[in-house]
């Protein structure tokens, strides 16, 4: 159940402690700067910013000037008008990158690791697209195979169509509670294993991943270097490896981080075709990933089904 008021006091307490220390790190310029009175605090912007993902609205303008301003204007009396409250975004980009981290959950020794795509655009558009030129890229996406009510799948052979996106991609690594660990952001023409050492460099334990990520050097590389045990996958025309029992369940259940990347892109739309400049795409995909962190049920596994079926 969505909560203002434990939204913004979450919220608030961070920003507490940020701001202060934020202020000491930033760099003087030598001359005299003028410095606007805002009647919004950075915590109530970040608030409505975090709230729109939280609420079944699709269009932030919708959202601000129909539900903000005219059910919220009790809890936020200082609301500016809806092109202002814009021209304050990018002030935010720092602060949220910060939050964001500040909501990541604790590994448990168990990950999961998934890109997914980001389009900035429609394929048709892409010649004549601005807004991210020499930033996005184009990159190949594969549909996962269809699956019957049954459960059998509907291209038996495995063939699927591949298609093409213009845009990023978002890497994520979750663990079995479905908290988010690490995240990041790539044009979409980068190859999903080129950024996991970064994405797992403060973890350990097992890492689990789909075909995309298969390598034995990368495998090698992440035992050396952090004692990180990887499994990706094999592709069909690679022989099976011998596994524990445990492992081959919990590489089963790869599958929660592809609701995760559902729900990030359907529910909590992170992904739309709208943007009017780089940095509010990266607001906009910041407070999607804050608005999962608070989500009060996420998608999870029951480890107890999984140790009592590889005792």
């Amino acid at each position: 159940m969505f909560s203002l008021d434990a939204l913004f006091c979450h919220v608030d307490d961070f920003c507490k402690a940020f701001e202060s220390q934020w202020h000491k790190k930033l760099l003087i310029h030598g001359g005299k700067r003028r410095i606007r009175g805002r009647s919004l605090c950075l915590s109530e912007i970040i608030t409505i910013l975090v709230a729109f993902h939280q609420n079944h609205y699709r269009n932030f303008k919708h959202f601000y000037l129909n539900h903000v301003q005219q059910q919220w204007s009790c809890a936020f009396p200082g609301l500016p008008s809806y092109q202002r409250f814009i021209e304050w975004l990018p002030s935010t980009l720092i602060p949220l990158c910060v939050y964001l981290k500040h909501c990541f959950g604790t590994c448990t020794g168990i990950g999961f690791i998934d890109s997914t795509s980001l389009k900035v655009c429609h394929n048709r558009r892409i010649s004549r697209h601005k807004v991210f030129e020499g930033l996005a890229a184009r990159g190949e996406v594969v549909p996962i195979l269809a699956v019957s009510g049954d459960g059998k799948l509907l291209n038996p052979k495995g063939k699927t169509s591949v298609d093409w996106f213009y845009g990023f991609k978002l890497h994520i690594v979750v663990n079995e509670l479905g908290q988010l660990l690490n995240v990041t952001l790539t044009p979409g023409n980068i190859d999903d294993r080129q950024p996991v050492p970064d994405l797992l460099s403060e973890l350990f334990g097992k890492i689990f991943a789909d075909r995309g990520y298969v390598s034995q050097k990368l495998a090698d590389q992440l035992l050396e270097d952090f004692g990180i045990q990887f499994f990706a996958k094999p592709r069909r025309n690679m022989k099976n490896k011998l596994m524990l029992l445990h492992d081959k369940l919990l590489s089963r259940k790869r599958s929660i981080i592809e609701t995760i990347n559902d729900q990030l892109k359907n529910i909590l739309r992170i992904e739309h075709s709208r943007h009017r400049s780089p940095v509010n795409f990266c607001v906009n995909v910041l407070c999607g990933l804050i608005a999962y962190c608070h989500q009060p049920k996420k998608p999870s596994l029951q480890m107890e089904w999984l140790l009592s079926h590889s005792a």
